[in-house]
């Protein structure tokens, strides 16, 4: 597959910030301290939900003073295409899970259905409690349950196809360091 860098190079030029590198960092600080207030004495195993939640983990794990286990899994509805597919398990989790309090990092939560399928096989294989933190909600009401959300949020950001934060445009602009939306969508 070829790609179309001045293309790759010309959404981010043209794209809305819908939130700059500051308010991410201040969501950061936000979503760390709710968490360490939840989580400091439960031992949580934290599991970052590649690729989107490999930058949010980076970000965050460092400002959470507390001792945890890290692990990742890897199931995506998206890979590179612009609206959901099927749900593709392609790295499933591997640590015993009974009686564990569970933390599950990822990007957005947008419609849900990846996030909650996530959740219910951690419960289903045995984790005490899951928790779930994204750094942006996309606020519409196509989510996979009425009034879906994660358990910490960073963002609330408008319904439109985002790309920074760990969100991705054509699998580029993960590493921008704010939110931003692609013009025309």
């Amino acid at each position: 597959m070829t790609v179309d860098l001045d293309e790759i190079r010309r959404a981010r030029e043209e794209a809305d910030c819908l939130c700059s590198a500051e308010d991410v960092d201040q969501a950061l600080g936000r979503l760390a301290s709710d968490i360490t207030a939840r989580l400091h004495d439960k031992n949580p195993l934290i599991y970052v939900v590649m690729n989107g939640g490999l930058v949010l983990a980076g970000r965050l794990l460092p400002r959470l003073p507390f001792a945890l286990e890290l692990a990742y899994l890897h199931a995506t509805r998206y890979g590179h295409a612009l609206e959901g597919t099927l749900l593709d398990w392609r790295v499933r989790p591997t640590q015993d899970l009974r009686g564990r309090t569970v933390l599950v990092l990822d990007d957005i939560l947008d419609e849900g259905h990846t996030l909650a399928a996530i959740i219910d096989y951690l419960k289903g294989e045995g984790a005490r409690e899951v928790f779930s933190a994204v750094l942006v909600h996309k606020v519409h009401e196509r989510k996979a349950y009425p009034g879906m959300r994660a358990d910490f949020t960073g963002l609330d950001v408008a319904d439109r196809f985002l790309f920074g934060g760990g969100m991705d445009y054509k699998g580029y602009w993960r590493n921008a360091p704010g939110i931003y939306a692609l013009k025309g969508h």
